[in-house]
């Protein structure tokens, strides 16, 4: 049985065609893709994964070639979802790494990659997206080779098949001047007889006693918890009683209630799977990622899974604006937060929740600022309503000295802006590692401290014309670099409760640019703007026009305000300041001050300065 599955993880950079490759497969292997996704967790996630064009739950799929099974497993290219990329690895055998024939290798591919040679994975290279005006095939092959050595691979991971041509057209061949032409075949032939042929079959034997290996969890309100992973020995029976190992070390005898094999996109229930395959189990409640189920004769535990620690925390509390519950929102109290929190932690392994300060907040803790404004959109899309506070690095203490989260940085950008991203990021605290001329772009490579990230997509995007494009990864922990310059300019804060106007607002464009439209609903304490000195300064946005009976041009008619500058939860959490909260409602964003009426703010800040 085992020799004629594969197990073979898919791995790339953000946006470089993993899903759209998997599409093909899918579809030149009889199987109809609709778009419903594995369990009920990652399907509440697919409408946050099309908008985004990103992968952020690692889902399983299975494809048949030819009389042999191919688990597919396509892994989030993000570093702030490592956790999900290091643990489904472990299921594998072998890599499909995909990389853009233009881009070519980037920060995640090197961040993937190091994590799949770790696992002794055999890769596959496919550049990908061939088609594209500016492919450089052959240039990008080189830079993978060059990224091998520099990951120490070994011989056999140095001996890759290399693959070009087209995911969203469907369309592999190993000859680069075909690829070049348009294809050969037109079809995925190539590719699927290549992970056939050099990825290895499983050498689980079935006949051993009992060993699984949990990976990935998931929810079902029929069944409750699922466990996902990997039949490393033996066979997984439904309503048999095992060995639960924990990762604590502790030993507990449970019964498997049943099993869940993987067929196309969904699952179906099956009395045994065998070892090499991949499969699901419900009816052990207590069970977590790394933890063991073996059989009873010989309850051995596998090597315990590393869960990435947590870099950023937020503090997330109930929200008391003028506007709350106003917003068709759903859920509103502290204990509709705490369930729906609870809840995430199930699946969430990344997720550490802790009680706030107040009996209404909560100390939420993950990967970074993607990690955590993914759980706040897909909240606010459920009806959820709340505000949270500006992310904070967690630091640690390594023999007395001070150390926080470093990232690795890649910057795109054009040759006569170089100098502008260089002087940003180091009043960030970058430190520049290499600098390279790619056509009329040039990429520069840096570390910097997580914190100095926070809010400096704008500023790049702003000295760059919208031009500059950047992507981190996860480093590790270095010494703390000192002190950061939060954000330069102050805000426009309103004083009042209304509706915008025109005449305000058109009396108030030299002071700054809008975050509101005209005729939008503001309260006292709302930042309604960026004012274009460093600090705050009180407006009034609702202020009307006094009516005279003297006739006057309609002004209105033919002068218009510049377009409100829009947030989404990422960008708010990056935007906002220490004394500042960031509003999510079922149908908007805003930004607040922490106190909304001006006395309280001045009595706060005497206080501070006291302290």
């Amino acid at each position: 049985m085992a020799q004629n599955i594969r197990n073979v993880a898919i791995i790339a950079h953000v946006d470089h065609g993993k899903t759209t490759l998997v599409d093909g497969l899918l579809r030149q292997t009889g199987t109809f893709r609709d778009n419903q996704a594995v369990g009920e967790c990652v399907m509440d996630s697919n409408e946050l994964e099309k908008e985004r064009g990103i992968t952020i739950l690692a889902k399983n799929t299975v494809v048949t070639y030819q009389g042999t099974r191919i688990n597919i497993i396509d892994t989030p290219g993000h570093a702030d979802f490592g956790g999900e990329v290091e643990r489904v690895l472990s299921m594998a055998d072998g890599v499909l790494l995909l990389v853009d024939a233009a881009e070519g290798p980037m920060p995640q591919t090197r961040f993937v990659l190091q994590k799949a040679f770790s696992h002794h994975l055999k890769p596959i290279v496919v550049v990908n997206k061939i088609d594209k005006a500016d492919a450089r095939p052959q240039e990008v092959v080189n830079e993978v080779f060059d990224l091998f050595i520099d990951l120490d691979a070994d011989e056999m991971a140095l001996e890759f098949p290399v693959f070009y041509g087209s995911g969203r057209q469907g369309w592999m061949t190993t000859d680069l001047e075909a690829a070049k032409q348009g294809g050969e075949g037109k079809d995925l032939h190539t590719l699927f007889e290549a992970i056939v042929g050099h990825i290895p079959p499983p050498k689980d034997d079935p006949d051993q006693p009992l060993q699984f290996r949990v990976t990935t969890l998931d929810w079902s309100d029929y069944v409750g918890r699922i466990a996902i992973g990997r039949v490393h020995r033996g066979r997984m029976r439904s309503n048999e009683k095992v060995m639960h190992l924990s990762r604590e070390g502790t030993q507990k005898e449970v019964l498997v209630r049943g099993v869940y094999r993987f067929v196309g996109l969904s699952r179906e229930e099956a009395k045994e799977v065998e070892a090499g395959d991949l499969c699901g189990i419900f009816g052990v409640e207590e069970i977590q990622i790394g933890d063991t189920l073996a059989s009873l004769e010989r309850p051995e535990a596998m090597p315990v899974i590393a869960i990435d620690e947590p870099t950023m925390t937020i503090v997330m509390r109930v929200n008391d604006s003028p506007f709350a519950g106003k917003d068709g929102g759903k859920f509103l109290t502290s204990r509709h937060l705490r369930e729906r929190l609870e809840k995430e932690l199930r699946v969430n392994v990344a997720l550490r929740v802790e009680p706030g300060t107040t009996a209404d907040s909560f100390k939420l803790s993950g990967r970074g600022v993607m990690h955590l404004g993914f759980l706040l959109e897909t909240m606010r899309r459920e009806g959820f309503e709340f505000a949270v506070a500006k992310p904070q690095v967690l630091f640690r203490d390594v023999d007395g000295e001070k150390q926080e989260p470093i990232e690795y940085l890649t910057v795109d950008a054009p040759a006569d802006a170089v100098g502008k991203v260089i002087e940003i990021l180091g009043t960030r605290k970058a430190e520049l590692l290499k600098m390279d001329r790619k056509g009329t772009f040039t990429r520069l490579e840096f570390t910097v401290p997580a914190r100095g990230l926070i809010g400096v997509r704008s500023r790049l995007l702003n000295a760059t014309q919208g031009q500059a494009t950047m992507h981190h990864v996860f480093h590790g922990y270095g010494p703390f670099r000192g002190a950061i310059e939060e954000r330069v300019a102050g805000v426009l804060v309103s004083m009042a409760q209304g509706n915008t106007t025109f005449y305000a607002m058109d009396g108030l464009r030299d002071r700054g640019s809008f975050f509101v439209g005209e005729g939008a609903e503001v309260y006292e304490g709302m930042l309604v703007g960026e004012h274009c000195k460093d600090n705050d300064l009180v407006v009034n946005v609702v202020r009307e026009k006094k009516a005279t009976n003297i006739r006057s041009s309609t002004k209105e008619t033919f002068v218009k305000l510049p377009p409100p500058r829009a947030f989404n939860v990422e960008d708010a959490l990056e935007y906002v300041g220490e004394d500042e909260l960031v509003e999510v409602t079922a149908k908007s964003i805003r930004l607040r001050k922490q106190h909304l009426k001006e006395t309280e703010r001045k009595r706060s800040d005497r206080h501070r300065e006291t302290v």
